[in-house]
């Protein structure tokens, strides 16, 4: 009999307020550095980068601020649910991301990916939205929903 792999769970963790909050330049995924509780927290969905951000310290990537809760099955200590973790990427991305850093850019992460053996992180590098872009934003998208309520109204 064949053995038959057990799918994990495809949990994506997104940080909702990113795309709002800042101009976004393309993604890249980079790994992420956990112990095993933390890993298991990940996979079960215990984590929020609610407020968290990307530093660059001694030409390595660190993720900062970054909440990951345990479960009863996998504690976390308080002091180590906001440590810094460290990222992985290549030589190439991290030079881009620091020269990105140095022009005023803020590195943001946006989701973490659970879907494969390994767990990855989403970043990209953008600059912060002024409140009236922000503004723009929610008048362009309250008139497409009240146009969108119109054109239903009339296909009915």
């Amino acid at each position: 009999m064949a053995k038959t792999k057990k799918r994990s769970s495809t949990n994506i963790i997104s940080n909702r307020r990113a795309r709002f909050d800042y101009s976004l330049n393309e993604p890249m995924t980079v790994g992420i550095v956990l112990n095993g509780a933390e890993t298991k927290a990940v996979r079960n969905g215990h984590a929020q980068l609610k407020g968290s951000y990307v530093n660059v310290l001694n030409n390595e990537l660190w993720l900062i601020n970054c909440m990951i809760t345990g479960s009863n099955a996998a504690p976390i200590n308080e002091d180590d649910k906001t440590r810094s973790r460290k990222l992985l990427a290549s030589r190439k991305e991290i030079n881009q991301l620091i020269q990105a850093k140095k022009s005023g850019s803020t590195i943001v992460p946006l989701e973490i990916l659970t879907a494969t053996k390994y767990i990855k992180l989403r970043i990209a590098y953008g600059v912060g939205n002024k409140n009236y872009d922000k503004r723009d934003i929610l008048k362009k998208r309250d008139e497409q929903r009240s146009i969108d309520r119109f054109v239903r109204g009339k296909n009915t």
